[in-house]
């Protein structure tokens, strides 16, 4: 599981130095749309060990080698609609036709969303340049590319143009068969009332389940059986995991630890045989290397792209621990045998003996596939749940990433326009960003290994609701404890008023100003949007009615600062009345939410998701979209990665690896699409 940023601002003001070459990095990237690209640093890639330098170097290339599996799991024309429109974009001649320039923006989204569905509301977007110059424009695709299709230029056409034509990468909506409305690739031919029969038919309930489906397109054959298309070499995606493995090959002979090549070894035979079984080998493996500095993700992970919650997205992540930063998450991880016995859950759903709970801030080192351009602030593995009960978990905090983050948020005008008054604006200057890092502390370190199943109930029994509710239930952890003295007792908190920072921060934007990253008249359909406003909404909805811990309010605001002839506007702004009593609703939808989890309630958790997560106030909406647009700030923000070259003596031996932070953001993207694109058009 992972957390994803509650809403990046934008206009990142501040420098810093790459710390080899001490020159500044150039941290804006580029602008377009909803969306902004950004660079990160890589603090202490210096302090590294030359093996350590050299096993990030074959890790990242690991992690690039996988990049078009995932716009084929987005969905299958993708990989033709990029290599089409990368084609026109280098050949065509006038670089500055205007239908040009919007292809050109189009291809940046297509690149920053792996596909043609935007990246976190699901909705295909629709380019600006027309279908004509389009047909006219594909005389300049080249012929190798053409040659790669099988199908015409008019089989694209209608996919790229047409808005009633795979509409959504992901449909959750009530009452209408998932799969049939969602674009992804993740089943062919199938039904949901087939695929989910499929999968109960092939449950395993024994102690130490296979994650069945985990990485498997699902199909229907010739003669109308449903059979699985592993992933894996020789198999679906097979091209590109061979590369994969190539480099694997080479970071195992560089390992830190013997543990950790085991963990290598026993990826590279998955890779190689698609084999469950050895997949949970690799997991448990995995989840007990905790003496490496240098770690990673690599493969097929989080289930959000499935409209089922099955089927592994591919996703890569290569990282090293910030030793200092780690103290603090090791604290939590000493102690949570206390948050869990002190949870306000019912006893029956918390863990007798928590294990294994390993917690450490990291910066990473490369993104890639489900983790890139846009990535998560924080990340809890691995997702199975048995393995979690028996062997633990490793929860990270992505610091130079939240970071980077935290300075572009800097200045830019959102907490002065949005938040109720100069005293939550200063709160959250003073403690944002402790708390900020703190609750995602607590998220992935304790929330997500919190509480256990009861026999019989498995991941899958919440169905398409079960993400939402696994990070609801997270993030309300997190919550919850962020306001415990027992944080200040620790260390980790710097006082006991710090976490209204928090507070004040997440229903403002779970009930408000997420909403700006939503098209007027839309429904919420992104997990962790739908996690924060059922949250958010849930607690509105509980509150005294005599005395309200929590509310909206209205107050009219002069349309020009410091005029007082201009009639006002009413503004709506968030206010917490009494910190304590939100703190015990939140406790409250806790213990609601574990109880869910627990038992496996489908019920409850459709009810939950369908009452307070999904629809918008569309009068609240219209005005939140209007006050963010005066800003001029872009709601999503990505990356570009940093560009890792070898350093080599007269023998062709590594004697350094140099980090480069000059690349741009299409610079990027075209270099990808030629070193690191192995599999076919049409998979």
């Amino acid at each position: 599981m992972k957390k994803m940023l509650c809403l990046a601002a934008v206009a990142l003001i501040a420098a810093g130095c790459h710390k080899q070459t001490n020159q500044p990095i150039n941290y804006n990237v580029d602008k377009f749309y909803d969306l902004e690209v950004l660079r990160y640093d890589v603090p202490d890639f210096q302090s590294l060990s030359l093996q350590q330098k050299k096993l990030v170097y074959y890790l990242t290339e690991a992690a690039l080698q996988g990049r078009d599996i995932l716009y084929d799991q987005n969905c299958k024309y993708n990989l033709a609609i990029r290599r089409a429109l990368e084609s026109i974009y280098v050949n065509y001649p006038d670089k500055q036709d205007p239908q040009y320039l919007l292809m050109e923006k189009y291809l940046k989204r297509v690149w920053f969303s792996n596909g043609i569905h935007h990246h976190y509301n699901e909705d295909k977007f629709l380019p600006e340049f027309t279908e004509d110059w389009f047909r006219s424009a594909w005389q300049y695709v080249d012929s190798a590319t053409t040659q790669l299709y099988g199908h015409c230029l008019n089989n694209l056409v209608p996919v790229i143009f047409d808005p009633n034509i795979l509409p959504k990468k992901v449909n959750q909506a009530d009452g209408v068969d998932l799969l049939a409305t969602s674009a992804c690739n993740y089943y062919q031919g199938l039904t949901q009332n087939e695929a989910e029969a499929w999968y109960a038919a092939h449950k395993d309930n024994s102690d130490e389940p296979l994650w069945i489906g985990l990485n498997a397109q699902l199909v229907k054959d010739e003669q109308g059986n449903i059979v699985e298309r592993t992933y894996k070499v020789g198999g679906l995606y097979g091209p590109a995991l061979e590369k994969v493995v190539y480099w694997l090959e080479k970071a195992k002979e560089v390992a830190e630890t013997d543990r950790q090549k085991e963990v290598i070894e026993k990826l590279i035979e998955y890779n190689r045989t698609g084999n469950l079984k050895t997949f949970n080998e690799y997991a448990i493996a995995w989840v007990q290397d905790l003496d490496s500095r240098v770690d990673f993700i690599n493969g097929f992970t989080e289930v959000y792209g499935d409209p089922l919650g099955i089927t592994g997205a591919w996703e890569a992540m290569v990282n090293f621990k910030n030793i200092e930063a780690t103290k603090r998450t090791e604290i939590l991880a000493q102690n949570t045998q206390w948050f869990e016995d002190n949870s306000p859950t019912a006893k029956e759903y918390k863990k007798e003996q928590v294990k294994g709970v390993s917690a450490k801030v990291i910066n990473a080192a490369i993104l890639g596939g489900d983790s890139y351009p846009s990535t998560p602030i924080g990340i809890n593995l691995p997702n199975a749940n048995w393995i979690r009960k028996e062997y633990g978990s490793k929860s990270v905090t992505i610091q130079n990433i939240t970071d980077a983050y935290d300075k572009a948020a800097q200045g830019n005008g959102f907490n002065e326009e949005f938040m109720l008054s100069d005293n939550e604006i200063q709160m959250s200057r003073k403690y944002g960003a402790i708390t900020d890092n703190c609750h995602t502390d607590l998220h992935e370190c304790l929330g997500h290994g919190s509480g256990k199943l009861l026999p019989g109930v498995t991941k899958d029994d919440l169905k398409e609701h079960g993400s939402t509710i696994e990070e609801a239930r997270a993030d309300l952890f997190g919550l919850y404890y962020i306001a415990d003295p027992k944080m200040v007792e620790l260390g980790i908190m710097p006082d006991k008023e710090a976490y209204k920072a928090e507070y004040y921060r997440q229903m403002m934007n779970g009930a408000m100003t997420q909403l700006v990253r939503i098209e007027l008249g839309k429904d919420l359909e992104e997990a962790h949007m739908r996690n924060r406003q059922l949250i958010a909404n849930w607690v509105l909805a509980h509150v005294n009615p005599e005395a309200p811990e929590v509310e909206i309010v209205a107050i009219p605001v002069a349309k020009e600062k410091n005029s007082h002839d201009t009639p006002a506007e009413l503004k709506h702004y968030m206010r917490v009345n009494d910190y304590e009593g939100l703190r015990n609703l939140y406790g409250q939808l806790l213990a609601i939410i574990q109880q869910v989890t627990s038992t496996g309630d489908y019920a409850m958790a459709k009810q939950l998701v369908e009452t307070y997560a999904v629809k918008i106030d569309p009068v609240l909406h219209r005005e939140m979209l209007a006050r963010y647009e005066r800003l001029n700030l872009a709601p999503y923000k990505g990356f570009v990665n940093p560009v890792y070259t070898p350093v080599t003596d007269k023998e062709g031996n590594i004697t350094d690896i140099r980090i480069d932070f000059t690349e741009g953001y299409a610079e990027q993207h075209l270099r990808y699409s030629r070193d690191y694109s192995p599999l076919p058009t049409w998979n």
